[in-house]
């Protein structure tokens, strides 16, 4: 008996990896094994950096906060001191968009909580 092979699945396989690589540079974008292995790459970055995004948006807000708590004659690690002392419970990223976007309202609540 001949051997079956499915070769519906296996071209459906192929196509799914090059409609993955489309953009991509030179062989990477048409040549399977090529565009199979930069794929498979560009899956392990996205799996990290997902993570590692989270890490570098936590940094950027405490550099935000820092800057402007600054401005007020604190740091950071001062500033959120007295927050928490104050029972005050505004996470980074709010905290951050408020020194950026709202000086007067992050001045306000400085002066609330360095009373």
């Amino acid at each position: 008996m001949p051997r079956s092979v499915n070769s519906v699945a296996s071209k459906a396989r192929r196509k799914k990896v090059l409609k993955s690589a489309k953009g991509y540079f030179g062989r990477r974008k048409n040549v399977y094994t090529v565009a199979k292995n930069a794929v498979e790459r560009a899956l392990q970055y996205s799996y990290r950096d997902r993570r590692v995004k989270k890490r570098e948006f936590r940094k950027l807000w405490i550099q935000r906060i820092n800057a402007g708590a600054r401005q007020h004659g604190l740091s950071y690690s001062k500033f959120m001191g007295l927050l928490s002392q104050a029972g005050v419970d505004i996470n980074r990223k709010v905290l951050a968009d408020m020194a950026m976007n709202d000086p007067k309202g992050f001045e306000a609540l400085v002066k609330q909580v360095s009373k």
